[in-house]
């Protein structure tokens, strides 16, 4: 089945709901968009916990940075995935590995590789192609 995104009231609802924040793939590098918007997430009052296996061991924002998902011992509500659309499904297996409620990818990412392995382990709380910050603007 061809995924299609929930309805913006849903989208919204996840964001208002949340207070851990995954940020995968998020750069140490103040210019990227990663970076900016995991700011964005703290300013906002939520906790972020970087996850990039490049940088794990060290601080970004403040934050130690793990090495995937699985290494994060707390709560996660929003998984927010920087990685290139083909790394989306290996992703999406780590991401069912664990207790994170929502999936998403950023602007101009998708996967219906991983859209289909989210659905298949029952994870239907899934959006794709919708940046975090015009979502919390629009809030």
């Amino acid at each position: 089945m061809t995924f299609q995104n929930p309805a913006q009231e849903t989208i919204q609802g996840y964001l208002k709901d949340a207070k851990n924040i995954a940020v995968v793939g998020l750069s140490n590098k103040p210019d990227r968009v990663s970076y900016e918007i995991a700011q964005l997430l703290q300013e906002k009052g939520y906790k972020i916990f970087p996850v990039n296996p490049v940088l794990a061991g060290q601080e970004v924002l403040g934050e130690p940075v793990v090495e995937k998902l699985t290494d994060i011992k707390e709560p996660i509500d929003i998984v927010d995935i920087f990685r290139r659309s083909e790394f989306l499904p290996e992703v999406a297996r780590e991401f069912i590995q664990t207790d994170a409620k929502v999936f998403w990818a950023q602007l101009g990412l998708f996967s219906q590789e991983a859209a289909d392995i989210l659905e298949a382990a029952g994870k239907k709380e899934t959006v794709m192609d919708r940046c975090v910050k015009i979502e919390l603007r629009n809030l």
